[in-house]
């Protein structure tokens, strides 16, 4: 049976992906009916054909969030502008780092040169321009991939019971290569401001973060360790996880890959009842399914049916 629902979840995935390769360069944030820049309006935030609670009004000026997405000039228009017509224009404040400066998109560029040897430093580099330009601007501090898919009303309400002036930082958690473990990359980490904090002014911080090379999420997650900022668990009250480094179908089917059903820090579940009603992020969703969430989040009700909201984060001291 196990065999069986691993394969049709395999199968269900590969078939999305060639069935949405076919679109996802035709498709632009115009003929998918979503606008590119849609911002927020002074008196609370817009919502393509919604209106927001009163509580995800409060918690956007209570729990300010800095959003940098990592992409590249070649990602601009096939990954990057639909992550910025989707999801990321909730964020408090935006910013899509690249190896270049793009004025027009636009992207702060770092001078790393592209390549995945080189995310660490593209990283390091980002995280060194929020603190210098933008440290007032948030409370807390998100990298995410330019195929990353967040849920920015869940995350501040998970944030909501945490401190920012605690070295402290979250994602999806994998318990392998650095003794408290790392957070994947792909599903995006987030760090107080506490911690950016002392990522930004720490005088030897070239001696404590390898400045490039490695795998990314695991350099981060050494250097955090070096600067005293602790691994935070983001599950939910009854343990379900809301950052996750795969597709929503990957998740509820379970066809995940032998490594990460034996180093996920929750033991690789999966199905419904593993994922919290309140998730957070899902990664290497491509452009089209970045539509297709977006509609089934923001858009798609059942009708008569209301939800209340719910309780789910842990308690904390």
């Amino acid at each position: 049976m196990q065999t069986g629902i691993f394969n049709f979840g395999l199968g269900l995935s590969v078939g999305l992906g060639f069935a949405y390769m076919g679109i996802t360069y035709l498709a632009t944030p115009d003929i998918l009916g979503l606008s590119a820049s849609v911002k927020h309006n002074e008196d609370g935030l817009t919502h393509e054909g919604h209106d927001y609670d009163t509580e995800a009004n409060k918690l956007y000026d209570q729990v300010r969030v800095l959003c940098w997405i990592m992409t590249s000039p070649q990602n601009l228009e096939k990954k990057a502008v639909h992550v910025r017509a989707t999801w990321a224009h909730r964020c408090n404040k935006l910013i899509f780092i690249s190896s270049v400066t793009n004025d027009s998109f636009p992207t702060v560029g770092v001078d790393v040169p592209e390549g995945r040897d080189h995310l660490t430093g593209k990283t390091m580099k980002a995280f060194q321009f929020v603190f210098d330009h933008h440290f007032d601007d948030a409370d807390w501090f998100m990298k995410a991939d330019d195929d990353t898919y967040t849920i920015l009303e869940n995350l501040r309400y998970f944030l909501s019971s945490q401190n920012k002036d605690s070295p402290i930082f979250f994602g999806h958690h994998i318990k392998d290569k650095v003794k408290q473990g790392y957070f994947s990359g792909g599903a995006g980490y987030i760090i107080s401001k506490e911690a950016l904090r002392r990522f930004g002014s720490h005088e030897t911080k070239s001696s404590m973060c390898r400045q490039d090379g490695g795998d990314e999420d695991v350099e981060f997650a050494k250097c955090m360790l070096n600067l005293g900022v602790k691994v935070g668990n983001s599950t939910d009250r009854f343990g379900r996880s809301r950052f996750h480094c795969y597709e929503p179908v990957t998740h509820l089917m379970g066809a995940y890959p032998k490594w990460y059903i034996n180093f996920d820090a929750h033991g690789a579940k999966s199905g419904l009842e593993s994922i919290s009603d309140y998730a957070i992020s899902f990664h290497y969703v491509p452009p089209a399914n970045m539509y297709a969430l977006e509609y089934f989040v923001y858009h798609l009700r059942p009708y008569g049916i209301h939800s209340k909201l719910q309780e789910l984060n842990r308690n904390v001291a």
